[in-house]
C-alpha cells in the first residue's frame, strides 16, 4: 500500500534516516536543566539530521511508529481504528481537493476584514489531507497538503487584530506546524520557507504574549491563553530543531508565572487523588479546551523524550480526572479562588469564583483519546473517568465536526484513529516517552508515584498558586477604571455548542510497534473561537 510513498522520500528524508539510525543521541543539556531532573532511563532523541544536531522527525503529536500503527490498523480493520479513519475520510476537509486561500494578512479580533476562519480552514485541511494519506497512502492527499501549506508559506507575513491576535498565533500556528511536519520530507514541499514563517509570523507573537502577557497583570489571562502561546513555540522548536524554544516551554510548563504554568492551572490537589482545574470555576468549554491544550504540549513533549505528562507526580493526570469526572456530570469539590485583573499601569480588577461550574454531558471536544490512552496504556496506571469519558467521544473527529464556529477548530483531533494503543508491558510500563519511550527500565523523574494497582497516589493537599497568589475564574467584578480596551481578559465571543460524537463505540486498544522502511522513531491553547465569552 505505502510503495507508492516510499518512492517520493526525498533525498532530504533519507540522509536524516542514516543520521538517526547511525545512532540515537541522549535529550541535550540545556533540556535536561530546564527540566530540573534527571532524564527518564533510556529515553533518547534520534538525531534530526545527517549532522545529528536536530529533533526526531516526524515528532510533533505524531511519531513514524505512531503513522505505521495507524496504517496496518485500518488495513486490517481493526476497531476502533476503522471508525476513526471513517470519521476522517467524511470530513470535508480531507479530500484531496481542496484549494487554498492564503492571505498576506490573518485579522482576529479585529482589523478589516477578519479573516481567520479561512486560515483555520485551509490548516485543518492541510492536517486532515497529510494524515490521509500516511494511513491509506495516497500521494494525492500528500500533493494537497503540500499545495496548501505551500501557498500560505509564500504569501503570510503578519497577524494582526486585538488582543485575539494571540489566539490565532497560538491555536493555528502548532496546528500548521502538526500539518507539515507530515510533509516535512516531500520534495516539493518548501522546507526552509516554512520554517521561515513560522520563526517570524507565528512563534514571536506567542513569544511575546508568554513574556509580557500583553502589558497585562500576569493573571489577567486565562490559563488556555498562555497554553495556546505555549503550544506554538514549542511545535515552531521542534519543527526547527531549535532547542532554546523547547526548552522555554519545558522551563514555563513547570515554573511560569501565567496561569498556564501547571500548578496554576492546577492549583489544589485533593486527597482523592483529583486536582482542581482552573477554569471548572469559570465554564465548561474553557476547561475542556485547557485540558486538550496541556494534552498537546506533554505529547509533543514527549514525542521528544521530555515527559511533562508525569511531572509533579503526575499533577496533569489529577486535572485532567478531575475534568473528566465534572464533565460526566460528577461531583467534585472547588476551593475559592481570586484572580487580579488589569493592565499594568491603567484599570485594575479581580475575579473569584467560589464553585465548579454548571456542565453539559452532551459539550465534548476531541481531546480524550491522546490522554487516557496515554496514562491507561502507555503508563498502565488506573483512570476510571479519563476511561468512561473518552469511549463516551468515540471515535473522535477533527476540525469541522464539532460545530462552524472557531471553537470548533482548536484541537486538531482525531485521537481515536491517531492515539489508541495496547497497554505497554513489562519493564517498560511507566517508561519515559518520546523516541525512546517505552524502552527504559525505570519510572522517569516527576512521574506519578504508582500503587500496587496501577493507579496514581493521591497527593495531599496542596497550596495554591506560587508567590502566594490564588488565581481563579468565575463571576467578574467590574474592574475599576472601565473596561480593557484591546487588553481583552476572555477573547471573542462566538460560543459553539459542541454535541457529543454518535456512534459510541468501546474504547478498544491496538499497538503494533511497526515500522516502515527509513523509518528510525521509535513509539515511544480563544482558546479559540467558540470557546471565549467576554
Amino acid at each position: 500500500m505505502h510503495e507508492t510513498r516510499r518512492r517520493q522520500i526525498s533525498r532530504r528524508s533519507l540522509l536524516r534516516a542514516t543520521g538517526a539510525t547511525a545512532g540515537a543521541v541522549t535529550l541535550g543539556t540545556g533540556i535536561a536543566q530546564a527540566a530540573g531532573r534527571a532524564q527518564p532511563q533510556g529515553a533518547a532523541r534520534a538525531a534530526g539530521s545527517a549532522q545529528g544536531s536536530g529533533y526526531a522527525h516526524p515528532g510533533l503529536l505524531h511519531t513514524g511508529a505512531d503513522l505505521d500503527r495507524m496504517a496496518a490498523k485500518v488495513k486490517a480493520g481493526a476497531a476502533p481504528y476503522a471508525a476513526g479513519f471513517a470519521r476522517l475520510t467524511a470530513n470535508r476537509h480531507a479530500q484531496s481537493g481542496w484549494t487554498a486561500n492564503p492571505q498576506a494578512t490573518v485579522y482576529r479580533g479585529a482589523g478589516s476584514p477578519q479573516n481567520y476562519a479561512i486560515l483555520y480552514n485551509d490548516v485543518h485541511a492541510a492536517y486532515q489531507n497529510a494524515l490521509r494519506y500516511h494511513v491509506d497512502g495516497d500521494t494525492a492527499h500528500a500533493d494537497t497538503a503540500v499545495a496548501i501549506l505551500n501557498s500560505w508559506s509564500s504569501k503570510l507575513t503578519s497577524l494582526e487584530g486585538s488582543a485575539d491576535r494571540f489566539l490565532a498565533a497560538g491555536l493555528y500556528g502548532y496546528q500548521i506546524a502538526n500539518a507539515a511536519e507530515l510533509v516535512r520530507d516531500r520534495d516539493d514541499f518548501e522546507l526552509d520557507r516554512f520554517r521561515t514563517m513560522l520563526t517570524t509570523v507565528f512563534a514571536p507573537v506567542s513569544e511575546s504574549f508568554l513574556k509580557d502577557h500583553n502589558n497585562a497583570v500576569v493573571t489577567n489571562y486565562w490559563t488556555n491563553w498562555d497554553l495556546t502561546a505555549m503550544a506554538c513555540v514549542l511545535a515552531t522548536g521542534i519543527f526547527c530543531d531549535d532547542e532554546a524554544r523547547v526548552t522555554r516551554v519545558v522551563e514555563y510548563f513547570q515554573n511560569g508565572a501565567g496561569l498556564g504554568s501547571v500548578r496554576n492551572a492546577i492549583p489544589v490537589v485533593g486527597e482523592d487523588g483529583l486536582a482542581e482545574w482552573l477554569e471548572a470555576g469559570r465554564d465548561q468549554g474553557h476547561a475542556l479546551l485547557g485540558v486538550g491544550l496541556m494534552g498537546t504540549v506533554c505529547e509533543m513533549a514527549w514525542n521528544q523524550g521530555i515527559d511533562l505528562y508525569g511531572y509533579d507526580d503526575s499533577r496533569f493526570l489529577k486535572g485532567a480526572q478531575y475534568v473528566a469526572k465534572w464533565s460526566l456530570g460528577g461531583d467534585v469539590s472547588y476551593t475559592a479562588n481570586t484572580r487580579r485583573k488589569g493592565a499594568i499601569g491603567g484599570w485594575s480588577g479581580s475575579e473569584t469564583a467560589s464553585d465548579a461550574a454548571p456542565v453539559d454531558p452532551t459539550m465534548t471536544r476531541p481531546i480524550w483519546a491522546m490522554i487516557s490512552n496515554h496514562y491507561t496504556k502507555r503508563r498502565g496506571l488506573s483512570a476510571p473517568y479519563l476511561t468512561r469519558i473518552a469511549a463516551k467521544a468515540t471515535p473522535e473527529g477533527g476540525g469541522g465536526d464539532y460545530g462552524p464556529n472557531s471553537g470548533g477548530y482548536d484541537q486538531l483531533g482525531f485521537g481515536t484513529l491517531a492515539f489508541t494503543r495496547d497497554k505497554v508491558t513489562g519493564s517498560g510500563a511507566g517508561a519515559g516517552g518520546g523516541t525512546g519511550g517505552g524502552t527504559g527500565g525505570g519510572k522517569p523523574a516527576g512521574a506519578g508515584s504508582a500503587s500496587p494497582s496501577g493507579s496514581v497516589s493521591p497527593s495531599g493537599p496542596a497550596a495554591n498558586a506560587p508567590g502566594g497568589s490564588a488565581p481563579g475564574p468565575g463571576s467578574a467584578t467590574t474592574p475599576a477604571g472601565g473596561n480593557s480596551g484591546d487588553l481583552a481578559s476572555t477573547g471573542t465571543g462566538d460560543l459553539a455548542a459542541w454535541t457529543a460524537a454518535t456512534g459510541i463505540t468501546a474504547l478498544a486498544g491496538g499497538l503494533l510497534l511497526l515500522r516502515r522502511r527509513g523509518r528510525t522513531q521509535q513509539e515511544q491553547p480563544r482558546t479559540g473561537g467558540g470557546a471565549h465569552s467576554k
